[in-house]
């Protein structure tokens, strides 16, 4: 749990005023107070997670979930708006920005989108149901991802559109880390 909040904070430019660094830590806490075996050990620190997602939801603006599974270098640009589903599964060095949904496509129909590595979601973006993001995609701004979208490519539109990246755009992209 440690080593991932000490990274988290890098990630977030070790600034302790961001509210995405806030975000990250209580998620990391709650993913970490499942590992405490002893149940009279666990209560207590499950009430204290309860009451630090109500607080990040209430007044950062974010549902994040300790059952999401997030990767490593979780970078959450702005904050406001948004939902992750408890069954959504994210990569490494993914970015999400504020107004984004990545949840379940009908309520009570389980299947949340699976993103992989180097995903750059754009703001008001919603990725719903059982669908698989590959590497080093990028989401558009307002887009609504319906389908799964292959490694190496962008989505925009509303349906979203698929268009392949160029290589060339591709490694300029990994060799500055933006996408």
């Amino acid at each position: 749990m440690f080593e991932n909040i000490r990274e988290d904070w890098q990630t977030h430019n070790r600034q302790w005023s961001r509210h995405g660094f806030w975000v990250l830590l209580i998620y990391r806490f709650g993913r970490w107070r499942y590992s405490v075996s002893l149940r009279l050990l666990r209560m207590p620190l499950s009430f204290l997670y309860k009451g630090m997602k109500f607080f990040s939801e209430m007044l950062l603006g974010m549902e994040l979930p300790c059952e999401a599974m997030i990767g490593r270098r979780f970078v959450i640009e702005h904050i406001g708006g948004i939902v992750v589903s408890g069954d959504a599964r994210f990569g490494d060095d993914c970015v999400i920005r504020n107004g984004v949904t990545v949840g379940l496509r009908n309520r009570g129909v389980r299947g949340s989108p699976h993103l992989g590595d180097r995903v750059d979601i754009g703001a008001g973006a919603k990725l719903l149901g059982p669908i698989r993001i590959g590497d080093d995609v990028a989401i558009g701004a307002n887009a609504v991802v319906l389908t799964d979208v292959p490694s190496n490519s962008i989505a925009v539109g509303i349906p979203a559109r698929i268009i392949q990246r160029k290589p060339k755009e591709v490694e300029t992209a990994i060799s500055h880390h933006t996408l």
